[in-house]
């Protein structure tokens, strides 16, 4: 059996309880925290709290080499993890596809995820979220400023009326996470006076949620990572009262509906 665990936003107890239980029966558990990980715990936390042992894989251990992976979970519970949900955005399907090729029974168990977070701290209604991006530090492109597949992904969305999460690029194993600030800095080239909305440290006792125009929240400090920023498009009056209640929205910023 392989069962892939989401371990939610923030610290070692964001699991839910059918995952703690999953954890805790596995003879074996890996994870990746390549593309994310937990604000608020460390692996000895996870380690000591579940009363586990953890092996901790890079990527090219889980994408290009999984197969002790594999063979173990063909005769022992094998549990993979990942912060947030195993299947969204970090998606793991090519190891569920390999594991069920070979005859392996596999399960998934939830956690919560930045994308449905950011659609509850924002008050941005869920189902008028079209494409999401992921925006890399300047030097993983290769190329000068933003690439034109998260511009163009935008401008899309905003044509029709939705709402962009634009996920922040993570170096994990540099330590290193693009900030909204800089996030923003680097898309107000393109979107300068457009309505946007920072979500930092999603899944946390103290989270901030705060709108204004990308030139604007380019100067602004949000704290410790991980952050993640969302492009509104046309406002529903409800999301328009919830920008304003929750994330501070600037008034000019909020009277129209239609996108900006």
């Amino acid at each position: 059996m392989l069962t892939f665990i989401g371990l939610g936003l923030y610290d070692e107890r964001s699991i839910s309880i059918a995952g703690r239980d999953a954890l805790q029966a596995a003879d074996y558990v890996a994870a990746e925290f390549y593309t994310s990980y937990l604000v608020d715990a460390t692996i000895s936390e996870l380690e000591t709290t579940h009363n586990i042992t953890i092996d901790i894989r890079d990527r090219e251990g889980v994408e290009q080499h999984p197969e002790d992976i594999l063979t173990k979970a063909q005769s022992e519970d094998v549990a993979f993890l990942t912060a947030g949900d195993t299947m969204i955005s970090t998606t793991h399907t090519d190891l569920r596809l390999r594991a069920i090729d070979r005859g392996i029974d596999t399960r998934i168990i939830h956690g919560v995820t930045a994308q449905t977070a950011a659609s509850g701290l924002t008050g941005l209604q869920n189902y008028r979220f079209g494409k999401s991006v992921t925006l890399p530090f300047p030097y993983a492109h290769g190329a000068d400023g933003v690439p034109t597949s998260v511009t163009d992904s935008i401008v899309a969305n905003r044509k029709r009326g939705l709402h962009t999460i634009v996920y922040l690029d993570i170096k994990a194993e540099r330590e290193e996470y693009l900030r909204a600030s800089d996030a923003a800095a680097m898309l107000a080239s393109d979107f300068q006076d457009v309505l946007a909305v920072v979500v930092a440290r999603a899944g946390s006792p103290d989270p901030t949620v705060r709108a204004n125009r990308l030139s604007e929240l380019a100067e602004n400090d949000f704290g410790d990572p991980l952050h993640l920023l969302v492009i509104p498009g046309e406002l529903h009056h409800l999301e328009i009262e919830a920008l304003d209640a929750l994330a501070d929205a600037p008034a000019d910023l909020l009277d129209t509906t239609e996108p900006r």
